[in-house]
């Protein structure tokens, strides 16, 4: 973070400075800031957020022996560190990323791209990091930071250096993308897709739309919405980008797109796909697995482009990438028994993408063994869209079809009865009866997919048999 004094710190946060030690009103920190106390470093400040099952109060003790210059709580602690008293620390985090990015911004040459959509944020936030960081100190969220703490928190990472900050908007609830981005105001505004995620917890996929297009409307006056030309629901966006003044720039595989993949080859390697980016034809070849892997690809490069990184060097630098991120179409296992560990994330959309992208890596000689557990937050969709990926693996053919947990349960049953009946599915209550049955039933040759939201916990299924059949 870059260097604030204390008092300058309590006028933001609204809050009551209490100096402890050596410390003044007038002493500077400039440290990293975290919610978790096990990764604060020397002169860092710690941010004591109450949570569902702790208290970040009870760990400010361990931020201070690990070097942190400032808590900020939200009650007056007797711990040996200088304590800013705030009456929301969560809101706090908020109000500090806010202030941290725009002085940034006044005296730097800071751009800004947020990026949002039902799927994909991550890696596409990982795909267009990658391009920048070449061009300039770029800051991009750990892992899946997304929310209202880990927005604020990558936020808060920007120093008078940072030439990029690439920020990742998740809507936990409508208004969420519109109170994120509004922190930052981004330059670019990329929208990837608007799906079933988070179905349930919205009411249905139009308020969905509203929740996603909170970021178009965030985006700077002046500014640039990056646009998925093949997503009727994302392509309806483009009047507010229009009413704000912004320019659009569109990809994807249709015509309209500017930055257009022409075709698409899939293989057990990696992606080819012959581009046009502006008139210009490219090739692209990408390690990350999956054909949909390609419009995040494409998303990136349409940032990137409009930010002034040549093509060519952006192409290059995505054919670096080997994987989108940890449990995202993660290679494990070895060519004998390939494990796809996919299980950080599902919803309908990327739930049918692995599976095609299962069926197409796949060869003649190879078995495909998927394994299937639930998806998270549809709500009253949860029934349709689970008998939905049972169909679905039926119809491409998988030829082993494991399900785990009562929720996905429904998965089985539509396998069943569209006539996987005889040994094709099996379902199993936990990932500790699948695995005994996987560690016996794989076999060589077979190409096995774990899929299912993170909350089923099936991503250390997947490392589990990753590391078996090393």
């Amino acid at each position: 973070m870059i260097s604030l004094s204390l008092s300058h710190l309590a006028d933001v946060l609204g809050g009551r400075l209490v100096v402890r030690g050596d410390d003044t009103p007038h002493t500077r920190v400039s440290g990293l800031v975290d919610t978790d106390s096990r990764l604060i470093e020397p002169g860092g400040i710690f941010v004591a957020k109450p949570g569902e099952t702790t208290d970040g109060h009870f760990f400010v003790g361990t931020a201070v022996e690990r070097g942190a210059a400032l808590a900020i709580v939200e009650r007056e602690l007797d711990d040996a560190v200088s304590q800013i008293v705030v009456p929301d620390a969560v809101a706090a985090l908020s109000d500090l990323a806010r202030d941290v990015v725009a002085r940034v911004r006044e005296t730097g040459e800071l751009k800004i791209v947020g990026i949002t959509g039902s799927n994909g944020k991550t890696t596409t936030k990982n795909l267009l990091a990658r391009i920048l960081e070449d061009e300039g100190e770029t800051v991009a969220p750990r892992a899946s930071f997304n929310n209202e703490v880990g927005a604020p928190l990558t936020m808060l990472r920007v120093t008078e250096g940072t030439r990029f900050l690439v920020s990742e908007f998740g809507a936990s609830a409508p208004g969420a993308i519109a109170h994120l981005a509004g922190l930052v105001t981004p330059d670019i505004g990329v929208v990837l897709m608007v799906g079933m995620a988070h179905a349930g917890g919205f009411g249905g996929i139009e308020s969905t739309f509203h929740a996603k297009s909170e970021l178009v409307k965030a985006t700077r006056e002046g500014g640039l919405a990056v646009l998925n030309a093949d997503d009727p629901r994302v392509s309806a966006m483009e009047p507010i980008a229009r009413e704000r003044g912004q320019d659009v720039r569109w990809f994807g595989r249709g015509e309209r797109a500017e930055v257009r993949a022409v075709d698409v080859e899939v293989s057990a390697s990696g992606t080819r796909a012959d581009l046009l980016v502006d008139g210009e034809p490219f090739i692209l070849t990408l390690r990350v697995l999956g054909e949909h892997h390609v419009m995040n690809a494409l998303a990136a490069l349409a940032a990137a482009t409009a930010l002034g990184v040549p093509a060519a060097d952006a192409i290059a630098r995505l054919e670096t990438v080997e994987i989108a991120e940890r449990w995202r179409m993660q290679p494990l296992g070895s060519d004998r028994v390939r494990i796809i560990n996919d299980a950080y994330n599902a919803s309908p959309d990327s739930m049918a993408a692995a599976l095609r992208t299962l069926a197409q890596i796949t060869g003649p000689d190879e078995r495909t063994v998927a394994v299937l557990g639930a998806m998270s937050e549809l709500g009253e969709y949860a029934d349709e869209e689970h008998d939905r990926v049972g169909l679905l693996a039926v119809r491409l053919r998988i030829q082993r079809i494991v399900v785990i947990g009562p929720e996905a349960r429904r998965m089985y049953l539509e396998a069943i009865a569209q006539g996987s009946w005889d040994g094709e599915a099996v379902f199993f209550a936990d990932a500790d009866a699948a695995y005994d049955y996987l560690s016996t039933e794989l076999r060589d040759g077979d190409r096995v997919l774990v899929k299912s939201s993170n909350s089923a916990g099936l991503r250390h299924l997947g490392d589990r048999l990753g590391d078996l059949f090393a």
